[in-house]
């Protein structure tokens, strides 16, 4: 049997980098290869009507539609005779019916009068569906995907292979059997046969996948419900993905040369040296930091300046250049919608410049460290750095960066209590809508919380209740799917709230995360969330407290199964690119008959609708916005401000330093004085308490004496409260005198009167008198010379001068090392 390549186009989607993903699982598990002859292709006409008779007589329904198929399959069967090939195959693959299922009908209705003939347009379609069923034809897969026949999946699934759509139906739920998605998938399956022949046991994962890319977006719901279906019945390999969920958006991860073939440099040398660098770099770094780098470097950078200086292609930029470029990283350009619905663009500052600048200088560095080791391969591109140590100066970004988001953290902190109360109101207006439309029959109506609903008068479902509802104003609620929003933005804002966890971490809480663990000294089970390694690569537990103990069985509850098991779904990084293996996660939903992970955007969305709802405003008056990562912020300032040490902080939030926890907090005045009394008071708990004693009228009596005492003629006297003079008050002697320089004149006639007394005494021959006076006069000339040099540093301004390595450190190059 001769076989060729599959027909399905492979080349173009693989070209585009977000169908990369689905391009390499296409070479990894390639579709059956189509031949192009088989047995019930290769006979002739009559006895090939004789075979697709017998066929016919299987589908088992009422005569006039078999007689209706026959006549059909005549037709075609005389038409494709008048058409060059070996077989029935190869002369359809010819004929101009096989080149789109829209008006394949054309030809053959035009050829039919030349010999006598006129088929009607039905029993064309159900003469060329008996040939498909019969095998004697297959359509390309590109034909069948776009045909909306809903003839195919039952006459296939009556004379191909009955016993394998019974085994696929079987191995479902009955409430998933009989939904419109799930015919939805059984058509998958029914389309693949067609395209590939054999029966459900031999689809293989490239068949699925050639059927999802072919398929239009409409019908790809039921195409990845099918894959869940034969995957879960072990007809794919275990290396398969487990879900086919948004495939077709998934990037993967891009090689360096794709990443900076993104922004089309048009010096291929400067390309080159850029991929090489990402190259080099990419070991020690994640692919986030991939792609930021290679943003800022091929982007903001190269990109910019070759914009602006055409034919540029050598790293030693001129100063203007480089002056520039610096002036235009600084901002960015902004296009805003105005309230009249036009569009202006508004200059804003750029936040990451500084960050740019430092990877700029960070790649200059490199290459001159490289050339040091490789010169044959970065000596040409090594220069000087345009960017100086200087222009990297990131301080004056953090600060500026800690101020808006202690901003952010203290305008929504007073207002987290009614965040909360609107989720929780939310969610039960959302419920108790939900459960009123359950117990009002299809085609009625029902009034709750004031609005008026009417209910559709049929329904697709398996269970046999709607999804939508028309209120007042005529507009379709879909209040299941309201109630799914409501429930899931108030399960984010309590685990967040009480947690502070990032939003990756959140959306990977699995069932296993929740663990226990008994104290080793009193025997008590306490419950612990464990946080698995994201951002620092640091795994973590958490005390999970009464509130959110409450919250997490809520959540358990609403996505476990029946049998008292969480579904496994398998979650994709969109940060890293990569598909994790599958874990029974915690937010997930089942949209479209498949369990999946519940996306960020779909958290973002529904904190947006609780926001809205709220009707919460910042300063300004405009609504406020919540980010997840603000919650984070408001949990580590909101620990730290009721008493939680920052290092116990830093373990719970699971950062690397006691800084970048300290960045967090928003710290306000008041809090800072209250947290200062509250030390202080903790403090003299642990003191004796007679030291803290309420003081006697008499002991407050003698204090405030003491002040009153200390006044002395010259000033104020220095010693501590309750000593007495030990100079037997000969203040002008005494050293804890403290002369006020009001009192020089005071002093000065003192001094002289010492002086005169002194002369005095040495004509009369008083000797004794002499040496006391001289102290007395000593002191007094000490006091006056403090008042002097007092007043005298009061009005000089003294020059320090620069230091100079001299004075800093001697130097002795004689001077012998250690010895050993």
């Amino acid at each position: 049997m001769t076989q060729v390549t599959p027909t399905v186009a492979l080349a173009t989607p693989a070209a585009t980098p977000r169908r990369a993903e689905i391009a390499a699982l296409m070479e990894t598990f390639p579709p059956r290869s189509r031949p192009t002859t088989w047995s019930a292709t290769e006979t002739n006409r009559v006895t090939t009507l004789k075979f697709v008779t017998q066929v016919s007589l299987r589908f088992g329904d009422r005569p006039n539609s078999h007689t209706s198929r026959m006549v059909g399959a005549r037709a075609l069967l005389q038409w494709l005779e008048t058409i060059p090939g070996d077989n029935w195959q190869q002369r359809w693959e010819t004929s101009p019916s096989a080149a789109s299922a829209r008006g394949w009908k054309v030809p053959v209705q035009a050829w039919l009068p030349s010999v006598g003939k006129k088929t009607p347009e039905s029993c064309l379609s159900c003469g060329l569906l008996l040939l498909t069923c019969a095998d004697v034809i297959r359509p390309s897969l590109q034909w069948v995907a776009s045909n909306a026949s809903g003839r195919l999946r039952p006459g296939l699934e009556a004379v191909r292979d009955p016993d394998g759509f019974k085994a696929l139906r079987e191995s479902r739920p009955p409430r998933e059997r009989e939904t419109r998605l799930a015919l939805k998938a059984l058509t998958a399956v029914a389309r693949i046969m067609a395209v590939n022949g054999g029966g459900v046991e031999d689809i293989v994962f490239g068949d699925v996948l050639a059927l999802l890319q072919a398929a239009p977006p409409h019908n790809r719901a039921g195409i990845r419900l099918a894959h869940s279906w034969l995957r879960d019945m072990g007809r794919f390999p275990t290396s398969a993905p487990e879900t086919l969920g948004h495939i077709q958006m998934r990037r993967g991860q891009l090689s360096p040369a794709e990443l900076v073939d993104r922004y089309k440099l048009r010096s291929k040398p400067v390309r080159d040296l850029l991929v090489d660098y990402l190259t080099e770099r990419q070991p020690t770094m994640d692919f986030v930091s991939l792609v930021a780098l290679s943003t800022f470097l091929a982007k903001l950078f190269w990109a910019d300046l070759e914009h602006h200086h055409p034919g540029i292609d050598s790293l030693r930029l001129p100063r203007d250049v480089i002056d520039g470029w610096k002036a235009r990283i600084a901002v960015k350009h902004v296009t805003q919608r105005q309230p009249d619905g036009t569009t202006t663009s508004v200059t804003k500052p750029r936040v990451s410049a500084d960050q740019a600048k430092v990877l700029v200088r960070a790649f200059y560095l490199d290459i001159a460290q490289w050339a040091v080791d490789e010169p044959e391969r970065w000596g040409p591109w090594a220069v000087p750095s345009p960017i100086s140590e200087a222009d990297c100066a990131t301080t004056k970004m953090g600060q500026a960066q800690k101020v808006r988001m202690d901003q952010r953290t203290r305008e929504r902190l007073p207002l987290l209590p009614a965040l909360v109360r609107t989720a929780d109101q939310q969610l039960k207006d959302a419920k108790a809508r939900l459960e009123a439309m359950d117990r009002t029959p299809l085609g009625g109506t029902f009034t709750t919380l004031g609005e008026t609903f009417t209910l559709p008068s049929d329904t697709s479902r398996s269970d046999g209740r709607p999804a939508l509802a028309i209120d007042g104003a005529g507009r379709r609620r879909f209040l299941l799917a309201e109630e799914k929003q409501a429930f899931w933005g108030w399960a984010t804002v309590e685990i967040l709230r009480h947690t502070g966890i990032r939003i990756e971490e959140l959306l990977e809480l699995g069932h296993h995360s929740i663990v226990s663990y008994t104290l080793p000294t009193s025997g008590v089970v306490v419950p612990l969330l464990q946080i698995a390694p994201s951002k620092t690569d640091q795994e973590r537990l958490l005390l999970v407290s009464p509130e959110l103990a409450d919250v997490l069985s809520t959540v358990v509850k609403r996505v476990r199964r029946r049998d008292g098991t969480v579904p496994l779904v398998a979650g994709y990084d969109a940060s890293e690119r990569v598909w994790n293996p599958p874990m029974p996660l915690l937010y997930q939903w089942r949209p479209s008959g498949t369990n999946r992970p519940i996306s960020r955007n779909a958290i973002r969305t529904a904190l947006n609708k609780m926001l809205s709802t709220s009707g919460l405003t910042n300063k300004s008056g405009q609504p406020l916005n919540f980010q997840p990562h603000d919650f984070r912020r408001i949990f580590i300032t909101d620990s730290i401000l009721n008493g939680l040490p920052p290092h116990i902080a830093q373990v719970i939030a699971g950062h690397d330093t006691i800084n970048t926890t300290m960045g967090y907090a928003a710290i306000y005045p008041a809090d800072a004085i209250e947290a200062h009394r509250a030390f202080i008071a903790r403090r003299r708990s642990l003191r004796p308490r007679e030291e803290y004693r309420t003081i006697t009228l008499e002991e407050w009596d003698e204090f405030l004496g003491h002040f009153e005492r200390r006044k002395v003629a010259l000033g104020q006297c220095g010693r501590a409260f309750g000593t007495d003079c030990q100079h037997e008050h000969a203040c002008v002697r005494c050293p804890v005198l403290i002369v006020s320089p009001e009192e020089r004149s005071r002093l000065e006639e003192i001094r002289d009167n010492l002086t005169a007394r002194i002369a005095e005494a040495e004509r009369e021959g008083w000797l004794g008198e002499i040496e006391g006076l001289e102290v007395s006069r000593a002191g007094a000339e000490d006091k006056l010379a403090q008042l002097d040099a007092a007043e005298e540093r009061r009005r000089t301004v003294v020059d320090l001068g620069l230091p100079t390595f001299q004075q800093i450190a001697a130097r002795n190059p004689d001077v012998e090392g250690p010895t050993e």
